[in-house]
């Protein structure tokens, strides 16, 4: 047992990451179409990455032409379990806003429940 869970204290803990992207020369706001935060305490982060991780996509197309973020999702539990409960519901919840999300836009997400720090 953790001395977070010994405690009772909430840590963060990640539930899932990966990428967005779309073409450099569509402007976009990713906050018109992703929440910030959704209750309970579930925070969602994207940070744009000064160069992708990687040279190209599946289809060939070269990761230098998009504007990729990296994308997080955390929230505060007690331990990885009661975490890992919110990843079905979030993983459609956050389906259904990148959905909304202009053509060209693109995703990769997966489940990554572990503790951050």
């Amino acid at each position: 047992m953790t001395d977070a869970a010994a405690t009772g204290e909430d840590r963060p803990i990640k539930l899932l990451q990966g990428y967005l992207w779309h073409p450099k020369e569509l402007e976009i706001d990713l906050a018109d179409h992703l929440p910030g935060t959704l209750e309970p305490d579930v925070h969602v982060l994207w940070d744009a990455m000064p160069r992708p991780p990687f040279a190209f996509f599946d289809d060939g197309t070269l990761a230098a032409t998009q504007q990729v973020y990296q994308f997080t999702v955390l929230t505060f539990a007690p331990d990885e379990e009661t975490a890992g409960r919110l990843v079905p519901w979030l993983a459609e919840t956050l389906q259904a806003a990148l959905e909304t999300t202009p053509e060209g836009v693109g995703w990769q997400v997966m489940e990554d429940l572990r503790p951050i720090g």
